[in-house]
C-alpha cells in the first residue's frame, strides 16, 4: 500500500523579530540519561552546548522509568545556562527531539500521576501478547501500520489499566516525553506525527488517531494530544516560562520529533531513500521515504517522518548502553578509548567470542522481552580485549539483523549516515562498515536530535521553507568510512554464526524470565 506525499512546507508565518537581525535557535535532545541543549544560528553554526543529566529508575528487572520533573528541571535550568554570554533577544525558536514511546500522564490539575514508563521498559509482555495474539497482528498493522512491541505506549496504557486502575482513572492528559516539555513551555497539549507513530495509537498512513485503538485501550480522543507536523509551531512561550528563561514570549516552539526522526533530520536523512544509523543508548537503522509503506512481517516499524513523509525503522534497545555497561559496571573503567586501543586491527573478523546485546530484551526484529545479554565462546585464553570487541561486534551484528529485513524488502542500501555517541569511535564505525558492507558517512555535527530539533524550529519560524531546504543548507558530510573487502568477508562468516545463537537460546530465555517473576 503506497501513498505519495508532497514535499513538506512550513505554514506561512509572520516575522516575530526585527528583519535582518541574526536569529538564534535552541535545540533540545531529551534523552534517556540527559537533556542536551544546543544554541545554533541560521547557518547551522553551533554557538554553545549544555548537558544536564538525570537518573533512571529500575524498580524491577526489565522495568525502566523516569520522573518527568527531572526533565522539566533540566530544561528550565539548562536554557539560561545555554544562553549565558549571548543575547537572549535573538532567540527565535525552540525545537526538541525526544526519547520515544514514554508514557507521561497528567491529572485534572496537571500533576504527573506516576513516573514515566520508558521506551526500554519490558513490563508489558502480557499486554503485547494480548495485542499481537488476541487483537491480532494483521488487525494492528491495518489500523496502525505496526504490531505491538513492549516499548510502545499502547501496551503501557493497558498495563496501567490492569495494574494501577485507580491511577488510570485519574488520567486527563496523555503525552510523550518531549511533548511534556513543550506543554511546560507553551501550555499546549500537542504532539507530532513521528513521535505519535510509536504509540500504536496512530493511523500512520492517514495521520490521525485510530479510534479503534483508543477504544481498545479505554482512552478518549480528548485525552490525546493534538497532532501536528514536526516543523509546525505548537505556539509561543507562556509568559511565566519566558520570564524564567529570559526569553521573549514571542519565541516559537516547534512540535519537534521523536529522537530518531530528529536525528535523521540532523544528518540530512530526508526525502526518498536516505539512510541513517544511530549508535546511541538504543541503536537504530532509519530509512526515509516520501511514500507510505509497511514491512509485511512488521519486523521494521512504519512511522511518519519529521519532513512530512514516512520512514521504516529497526530499533534495538541496547546499543552504546551495552558498551557503557561493559566498561563501567563490569570492567570498572571509564577509559573507553583506552580499552578499544587494545583491539588490534588483525583481530577484526577473527574474534572467537560472541555477545548478544539484549540487556533490556529486544525489539527489532525479534520482538522478545525475555531475550537477555549473553556471552558465548569464552575459553581460558579469552582476554578482556576479546570481550570488549565482542560487545561492539554484537551491537553491530544486531543492527545488521534489521538491515537484512530492509534488504529483504528490495531496498538497496549502499551508504548510510551515522550518528550517536557510539559514532565517535572510529573503530566501531569501521566494524559497522565491514559487518554491513556499506559506506558510512559522518556529518559535521554529531548532535543528532538536538540539531534536528533546532532545524525544525527554523522551519517553524520561517527561516527555511522546508525541512529538506534546511538540511541542504546546514548538513555537511565530513568523513567517509568504507568497508575493507577482506574484513567484510570474514565478518560475513561470523554474522552467519551470530544469527544462530538467539534461536538456540530463545526457549531458555523464556524459562529464565518465568523464574524471575516468581
Amino acid at each position: 500500500m503506497i501513498r505519495r506525499v508532497p514535499r513538506a512546507r512550513a505554514p506561512a508565518v509572520r516575522a516575530v523579530f526585527v528583519e535582518g537581525e541574526a536569529m538564534l535557535y535552541i535545540g533540545i535532545d531529551l534523552g534517556t540519561s540527559a537533556a542536551k541543549l544546543l544554541l545554533m544560528d541560521e547557518e547551522g553554526k553551533i554557538k554553545n552546548i549544555v548537558s544536564r543529566e538525570y537518573p533512571l529508575e529500575f524498580p524491577r528487572p526489565g522495568w525502566s522509568q523516569q520522573n518527568p520533573e527531572d526533565w522539566r528541571r533540566a530544561v528550565l535550568e539548562g536554557i539560561p545556562e545555554l544562553l549565558s554570554g549571548y543575547d537572549a533577544r535573538s532567540v527565535a525558536g525552540i525545537g526538541a527531539g525526544g526519547q520515544m514511546h514514554g508514557l507521561v500522564v497528567l491529572d485534572d490539575e496537571d500533576r504527573v500521576i506516576r513516573p514515566a514508563i520508558l521506551w526500554n521498559d519490558g513490563r508489558t509482555a502480557r499486554e503485547v501478547d494480548y495485542l499481537n495474539g488476541v487483537v491480532g497482528k494483521d488487525r494492528l498493522s491495518r489500523l496502525t501500520a505496526n504490531i505491538a512491541f513492549a516499548g510502545f505506549t499502547a501496551p503501557k496504557l493497558l498495563w496501567m489499566r490492569e495494574n494501577e486502575p485507580e491511577l488510570f482513572g485519574r488520567i486527563r492528559r496523555i503525552m510523550l516525553p518531549k511533548d511534556y516539555i513543550n506543554y511546560i513551555l507553551t501550555g499546549e497539549h500537542c504532539t507530532d506525527f513521528s513521535d505519535a507513530s510509536g504509540t500504536l495509537l496512530l493511523d500512520v498512513e492517514h495521520r490521525r488517531w485510530s479510534r479503534e485503538m483508543l477504544e481498545l485501550c479505554s482512552v478518549r480522543e480528548e485525552q490525546m494530544p493534538r497532532l501536528l507536523e514536526s516543523y509546525e509551531a505548537v505556539g509561543t512561550l507562556l509568559p511565566e516560562a519566558a520570564e524564567r528563561l529570559g526569553l521573549s514570549p514571542e519565541v516559537r516552539v516547534a512540535a519537534g520529533a521523536g529522537d530518531n526522526a530528529a536525528a535523521a533530520v540532523g544528518t540530512g536523512t530526508v526525502g526518498e531513500g536516505g539512510c541513517n544509523i544511530s549508535l546511541g543508548t538504543s541503536g537504530t537503522i532509519f530509512i526515509s521515504s516520501r511514500r507510505f509503506g509497511v514491512d509485511p512481517n512488521n519486523a521494521l516499524h512504519s512511522f511518519a517522518h519529521a519532513d512530512g513523509g514516512y520512514h521504516l525503522m529497526g530499533c534495538m534497545l541496547s546499543a552504546a548502553s551495552c558498551n557503557k555497561w561493559w566498561q563501567k559496571e563490569i570492567a570498572g573503567t571509564g577509559d573507553y578509548q583506552g580499552e578499544q586501543d587494545k583491539i588490534l586491527p588483525d583481530r577484526l573478523g577473527r574474534n572467537h567470542v560472541y555477545f548478544l546485546p539484549y540487556l533490556m530484551g529486544e525489539r527489532s526484529p525479534i520482538n522478545d522481552t525475555n531475550a537477555r545479554g549473553t556471552f558465548l565462546g569464552l575459553t581460558m585464553d579469552t582476554s578482556r580485549a576479546d570481550m570488549t570487541q565482542a560487545v561492539l561486534e554484537g551491537v553491530a551484528f544486531a543492527i545488521r539483523d534489521s538491515f537484512e529485513v530492509a534488504r529483504g524488502l528490495g531496498l538497496d542500501i549502499r551508504s548510510s549516515k551515522i550518528c550517536g555517541g557510539g559514532a565517535k569511535s572510529r573503530l566501531w564505525k569501521q566494524m559497522l562498515a565491514d559487518i554491513l558492507n556499506i559506506q558510512l558517512e559522518s556529518v559535521a555535527s554529531e548532535q543528532g536530535p538536538g540539531l534536528g530539533g533546532a532545524m525544525l524550529a527554523m522551519v517553524a519560524c520561517g527561516a527555511y521553507q522546508t525541512v529538506e531546504d534546511a538540511c541542504g543548507r546546514i548538513v555537511r558530510v565530513t568523513g567517509t568510512i568504507r568497508p575493507d573487502p577482506e574484513t567484510a568477508a570474514r565478518y560475513e562468516a561470523r554474522y552467519q554464526d551470530f544469527r544462530k545463537i538467539y534461536p538456540a537460546c530463545r526457549e531458555l530465555f523464556s524459562q529464565l524470565a518465568e523464574q524471575e517473576e516468581k
